[in-house]
Order: structure tokens, then sequence, then C-alpha cells
């Protein structure tokens, strides 16, 4: 489905005042059953179009229907399958060539597997970054070969270990915008074409391949159940938006390079800090391995069955968002306007029952998306700001808000079927 993106982001907007101040007069009653099962038997009909001939599904007189939970429930299904076929459709090849291209840059990747355990809902995804950085096209080579080698000393129970090879020689190699994009289209492939469980992906890095762990695991939280840093210094980054992701931190105690080991140290600390405010978040270990200077004999080996103790959370009840100097515009069920995110910006929402409460530092829209899973849609949801309320009303769920969220992540289980968006004081 091919969109004009200022036009699509113009509809969302309106669409989602629209809610705002419909719901807010008690203009919605529950969705009437009938109209819920006719939307969706016309997307059924919008579906069955060939997509390039396909109008925009936005314009759609059923898109905005309101839906029942069930029909709710069915559209996901429904959508969730047209995307799973048009991935293998499109991305099968790149996959086959290992290799994926975005934005001009190219990113090789290896893979191996790894099947010592069961994996009934889909093999794990561990995505291992190399060493290296600003250094010659061979040396960055020899290092994407030596993260490959690492599986066999690494050696998770069970899953698929990908090496991707840095699509840059330069110092940044993992920092950098195009790495997010990159990244995120993996992972959405491997979900289809592999089967992997979306719930079991993790990260770890090496030496420069740390400092992007570092870099990467904050902004995009809402993709990793768990990361391991090894070795790498974290430059300007910030650990808040680590809040519903394990964070391990191993370094030699004698690599005194950059001060990789009293940054661990100080990272370790902040990350203590931040849990001890908040018990629920920041799951964390910082280890110095004694005698060990930047190569630390695979002793490092320890954060792979850490991380296999844990999944996702995609729903969870904190969310502590942070935009980095790589921003973005969606964090687990929130999401601001394409034109606003700018590096120092932060969101904090916690919801509780029927209630979001929202605290925001630099932002003036915040848009909170939610489903089923999360609370009870046919009931009245407030959304609150310094105890004043933003919203207070029923939400639809609908096709729009369901085709919009997976169509920006491509991710069953960060699709939602209600938003709406709220102006911070």
């Amino acid at each position: 489905m091919i969109v004009n993106q200022s036009m699509s982001n113009l509809l969302f907007l309106l669409l989602a005042s629209v809610v705002v101040v419909q719901t807010l007069n008690g203009a919605y009653p529950l969705p009437d059953a009938s109209s819920s099962s006719n939307a969706v038997h016309n997307l059924n009909d919008w579906l069955s179009n060939p997509r390039d001939s396909r109008p925009p599904l936005t314009n759609q007189p059923f898109a905005p229907v309101p839906l029942t939970r069930e029909d709710a429930e069915e559209a996901t299904r429904i959508l969730w399958q047209d995307h799973t076929d048009w991935i293998r459709l499109t991305r099968s090849q790149e996959m086959a060539d290992k290799q994926i291209t975005l934005t001009g840059f190219t990113m090789k990747f290896e893979m191996l597997a790894f099947t010592n355990a069961p994996a009934p809902n889909g093999p794990s995804l561990f995505i291992s970054l190399h060493g290296g950085g600003g250094a010659t096209t061979a040396v960055n080579d020899s290092q994407w070969r030596n993260q490959v080698k690492l599986a066999s000393g690494y050696r998770p129970k069970e899953g698929i270990y990908v090496a991707p090879r840095a699509p840059t020689d330069t110092w940044n190699l993992w920092h950098q915008a195009h790495i997010d994009l990159l990244f995120t289209r993996l992972i959405e492939n491997l979900i289809v074409i592999s089967n992997v469980n979306p719930n079991r992906v993790y990260v770890l890095g090496y030496s420069a391949g740390g400092d992007g762990i570092y870099q990467i695991v904050p902004r995009t939280a809402d993709r990793w159940a768990a990361a391991a840093m090894m070795a790498g210094h974290p430059n300007e980054a910030s650990p808040l938006g680590l809040r519903n992701v394990p964070f391990a931190i191993q370094v030699g105690a004698n690599d005194h390079a950059y001060h990789r080991n009293e940054m661990a140290v100080q990272w370790g600390g902040k990350l203590d800090d931040l849990q001890r405010a908040d018990p629920e978040g920041y799951i964390h270990f910082t280890k110095l391995h004694a005698g060990k200077g930047h190569w630390m004999d695979l002793e490092d080996s320890i954060a792979v069955p850490w991380m296999e103790k844990f999944e996702r959370n995609t729903l969870p009840k904190r969310v502590v968002w942070f935009q980095d100097d790589v921003t973005h515009t969606r964090f687990y069920w929130l999401a601001v306007p394409e034109n606003q995110p700018k590096a120092g910006q932060e969101v904090e929402a916690t919801r509780e029952g029927q209630l979001v409460n929202i605290e925001g530092k630099g932002v003036r829209q915040v848009t909170v998306f939610l489903n089923d899973r999360m609370l009870d849609l046919d009931q009245p949801v407030e959304i609150r700001h310094a105890g004043k309320a933003l919203f207070a009303g029923r939400l639809t769920r609908s096709i729009a808000a369901l085709s919009q969220t997976l169509e920006s992540r491509g991710d069953t289980n960060l699709m939602f079927s209600a938003r709406v968006t709220v102006s911070i004081p």
C-alpha cells in the first residue's frame, strides 16, 4: 500500500482529534454489531484486490467504523495474514541473499541455527554486533567473521544467531539512524520467514558492537527481550529507555582504553539508581571480569543464558521514552507526530485499569495506543497529565488504527485497535 506520508499523518491526527471531541461529548455508543461485522467484510473485499491497485485504506469508509472486540480480533488476524503474505512475496530473496538495503545502506549478515532445546512458539533470535569501527574495510570484515565464530562460544540453547556486517566503516558504525531501520526490517522478515518468536529477540555486541548496544537498545527498547553489552563505551547515551529491557554490562577489569571499565561501573550505578526508584523496572547486572583486558576469553558468555530467561514485555504498565540524537515516532504504546521528535524529549506514561497518566518534557502532543489486552475498551478511559484530565470517555476500535500500527512496525504484538491524541500543557 502506497500512501502519501504527509496526507496519512494529517488524516491520522484529524481522526484522533475527532475521537477526542466526540467521545468527550458522549457521542459514541457501544459499537453496533452489524456495522462492525460489515466493516470487517468490507476489509476482506478491499484485501482481495491486487496490492498495487488497492485504494488507500485510510480513505475507505469502513476504516474508522467502530468495531466490537471480536471483530477487532478478526481484523487483526486478517491484516496480519495479508502482511505476512506480502513479506514472503517481497523479501524472501533479500533473506536468501543475506543482505538488506535501505535508504542507501546495505547490511550483509550470516545466520547460524541452534536446536539444543525445544522452541514451541518459534525460535529465539540473537543479533550479535561485531567490533572494529573507524578502520579499513578489511579490519571490519575480519571483526565480522570473528563475531560469526563467537556463536560457537556464546552457544544459545536454541534459536537463530545472526551476525550482521555494519554498512559503514566509521567509528560509530552501529550508532547511526539507518541501523535502527535495518534491524527493524531484519526482525520483521525473520518473524515471518523463519517463524522467529517476536518476544524472544535479543541483541548483544562486543567492543564497537558494545558501543552500539549502549546506543541502540534504549532508543529501540520495544524490539528487545534483553540485551548484553560487552567491552564497549556508552559515549553520550542515556539508560532511561531501558526501563523494560533487562540489560547486561560486562567489561574486563583491566580494559582501561577509553575508560571502558570506569564507564561500565558508572552506567551500572545509573541503572542501580533507576531501579531503586522503580523496583519493577531496570533489570540489569554489571560485571568487571578480574584480570581481563579488552578480550574477556568468553567469560562474557554468561550473558546468553541470563538473557534467555526473559521475554519481551510488549505492553508494560510504565513506559519511559527518552529521545536520543536518533529520534523515533513510536515507542511501545506511545507515539508523537512525525514533525515533533527532538533529541532530549522525555515522555513517561503509566497505566492502571482504565487510567493512563502522562508526563512530558519538551513534547506538545502524545498519541496513546490501546487494545483489549491492556484495558476494557467498552468502558470509559481517562488520560491525565499532572492530575488534570486531558481526555475522558469511550474510545473506539477501528481498522484504521490496526492498519496504521501494523504498517509502522510490522509486529502483531504491537498492533493496537484504538488511539487517542492529547496535547500536553
